[in-house]
């Protein structure tokens, strides 16, 4: 089972996007940022999903500080491709953020992106 915590304003909306997708390898888990930061380092989950205004700032600040930058990635408010995403995850990327006006794309594109990879 594959754990992703969800973080940021819109991090109801996001675990229910992707709860709502039938995904049962995916354990989709509501979080605070710092305890996203603080189970990633530990292996208690597997990916992070922030959200904010902007997709810049906020979604991501806490976590690129106590993981590092090459841990994350932000899409700003730009939506990726599929192949992005998976090229993302293969360089080991566990923590993402986005606008919260792009989570009804972004956040199904990472859920089976993140699914396909087992």
């Amino acid at each position: 089972m594959t754990k992703i915590l969800t973080g940021g304003v819109g991090k109801v909306e996001v675990t229910q996007a992707i709860g709502g997708l039938g995904i049962d390898s995916l354990d989709v888990v509501p979080s605070s940022d710092m305890d996203a930061a603080m189970k990633l380092r530990a292996g208690q989950a597997d990916y992070y999903l922030g959200t904010c205004h902007t997709g810049a700032g906020a979604s991501l600040g806490v976590l690129v500080g106590l993981l590092g930058s090459a841990s994350c990635h932000t899409f700003g408010r730009s939506v990726p491709s599929e192949e992005a995403v998976t090229a993302l995850l293969a360089e080991g990327k566990k923590a993402f953020g986005f606008s919260m006006d792009q989570i009804d794309v972004i956040a199904p594109l990472m859920a089976r992106a993140i699914a396909a990879r087992g």
